[in-house]
């Protein structure tokens, strides 16, 4: 996933500037109040909230940051309902300074603890007083987002060559890593007496579209033009709550985050500014319908049925003509994604009566497991468990693999001529040939047996966090890491690989977080400071880098 970088356009900074004047300008202000924040503390008085914060829709933003810098949590409504089902759990964290405050789990909001109008929003805060604003409240919208601005040091100096370590794959640059913004419409999941329905609409730009992109949508971006920035629509669904079902059923239909790992796409819901490898090279996105059951306080079963990973609805049977047939793909036409299919997904979490133990069996994207795009056959666990106010860990581990994968080491001889899997792609005989996709194709795979056509790719990954906060806006992370892919498929190079990082998050408040790290990584091959895109092959075993961002919510 090496790629070229090229200066960021200043056209999102422009777009985020003329977003905000829109908003200002659709919600026209009540008369004008004098702000009293001299003697008003919304925190412990919170009917004075609106009078602090002002009229003027930047006076109200610039007030919201200032009123929340250096606490952990937003001015409580003393009126406000129960945030959650008193027959369910408890939080298991609160956030900040963790990512979350329930034991993750995908394709569902938090059962039994979603409410909408919910969201602690600056943007949010600034509308409320137009009639903008409560016309959103009144139909349960919200509008926010983040940008996610990250650097880093590397060992590594090749463009592209921190890969296959991620996100922060270009070396020694400062990136915008993401740029999002969410429309959302939360179902009330506390209740128990009615339907609810909700959505979100989701947007991505900057360098972290190239690990969410599914083929398909928006994917010559990536794939035939290697852009460094980019957009992506990681979530696009919408979902309805049947209280009735058991203890609450979720629908949800359309683009959604996969359900396994204990990491996340969208920088706020992670731990670090980095991921273990053993993320960077899983299932990321599925589209199609997922249903979630919670059969009492402790179990929730999920089960659903999707067309693949990372993959589209179209292409399911679309075709392309081969200009080169040959023995692993021996036809005039080709399926464009032969992964894309129909698919099946099984999950089961259990959580404790008290909330300090979690964990999550999965069996995600699994069909005939033929070689395609991204179609992974995930089998793993998730455990998490607290130790006390101050320290939990979480861990992980999977196995995942893909049947009849091109072999790179076998050759046959055409014409008189010898080829292998390299020469296929480059006349483009396969589906992620370079005609088709010349960039950033998936890797074949480096089969132990010389003489076999195809071979299963399979790679196993451990990973955890061990982490200790010891205030709320604080908390420190270490990840080690054991990732194996002997075959090469995943990385693009056969090897054992180790992790070990440390992270620290400090929170200025809960709009904006700042993630210093140090990892260090050991791959038993050459893996790292190449670029396949550039045809320069990693020289280097070990690399450290020094990285951190800064998120800053809106």
């Amino acid at each position: 996933m090496s790629k070229s970088f090229k200066p960021l356009p200043s056209s999102m900074s422009t777009l985020a500037i003329a977003s905000l004047t829109a908003f200002t300008a659709l919600g026209l202000t009540h008369p004008a109040r004098a702000a009293t924040t001299e003697t008003c503390d919304p925190y412990e008085q919170y009917e004075c909230l609106d009078s602090y914060l002002g009229t003027g829709f930047w006076e109200r933003l610039a007030n919201y940051y200032k009123l929340e810098m250096g606490k952990a949590v937003p001015p409580a409504d003393p009126n406000a309902g129960p945030s959650r089902r008193d027959d369910f759990p408890p939080a298991a964290q609160t956030m900040p300074p963790m990512p979350f405050t329930e034991w993750p789990y995908g394709g569902t909001d938090p059962m039994g603890a979603t409410l909408p109008n919910n969201v602690d929003s600056p943007l949010m805060a600034a509308l409320d007083n137009t009639r903008l604003g409560k016309w959103m409240d009144e139909n349960h919208m919200e509008v926010y987002g983040w940008f996610d601005i990250g650097a880093n040091l590397s060992t590594s100096n090749v463009n592209g060559g921190n890969a296959p370590a991620a996100y922060d794959y270009q070396p020694n640059t400062l990136d915008l890593d993401q740029a999002v913004i969410y429309v959302d419409r939360f179902p009330d999941m506390v209740q128990k007496d009615h339907m609810d329905w909700g959505y979100r609409l989701s947007m991505i730009y900057g360098s972290d579209y190239r690990y969410t992109t599914s083929y398909g949508l928006l994917s010559q971006q990536l794939l035939k033009y290697n852009k460094t920035n980019g957009f992506d629509f990681p979530m696009l669904y919408a979902q309805w709550y049947f209280p009735q079902v058991a203890q609450g059923l979720l629908v949800r239909v359309g683009r959604y985050i996969s359900l396994p790992d204990i990491e996340a796409q969208l920088a706020p819901n992670n731990y670090m500014y980095t991921h273990s490898m053993t993320y960077v090279y899983d299932n990321y996105t599925n589209t199609g319908i997922i249903n979630s059951v919670a059969l009492n306080r402790n179990w929730i079963i999920q089960g659903g049925l999707t067309v693949g990973t990372e993959a589209t609805i179209n292409h399911l049977t679309q075709t392309a003509n081969n200009p080169f047939p040959n023995p692993w793909y021996p036809n005039s036409t080709f399926k464009l994604d032969p992964g894309s299919m129909p698919t099946v997904t099984a999950c089961g979490r259990w959580n404790s009566d008290e909330g300090g133990d979690d964990v999550n069996f999965c069996a995600n994207s699994i069909n005939k497991g033929t070689y395609g795009y991204n179609n992974l056959q995930w089998y793993g666990v998730t455990y998490y468990h607290q130790f006390d106010d101050k320290w939990h860990m979480a861990a992980e581990i999977y196995n995942e693999h893909q049947n009849k994968v091109p072999n790179y080491n076998y050759s046959y001889t055409q014409g008189g001529v010898q080829y292998n899997y390299t020469d296929v792609i480059a006349a483009g005989g396969s589906p992620f040939g370079q005609k088709l996709m010349p960039y950033n194709a998936p890797s074949a795979a480096f089969c132990s047996n010389h003489d076999v056509l195809t071979c299963r790719s399979s790679s196993t990954g451990l990973t955890g966090y061990l982490n200790y906060s010891w205030d709320p806006l604080n908390n420190l992370s270490l990840r080690p890491e054991l990732y194996l892919d002997l075959q090469g498929q995943r990385t693009g190079t056969p090897a054992r690989y180790t992790n070990l990082a440390l992270g620290w998050q400090h929170w200025f408040s809960p709009q904006i977080e700042l993630r210093p790290e140090i990892a260090y990584y050991h791959a038993s091959a050459p893996a790292f400071n190449g670029n396949s895109n550039l045809g320069i092959s990693p020289d280097h075993k070990i690399q450290t880098v020094v990285s951190g961002d800064l998120i800053w919510h809106y």
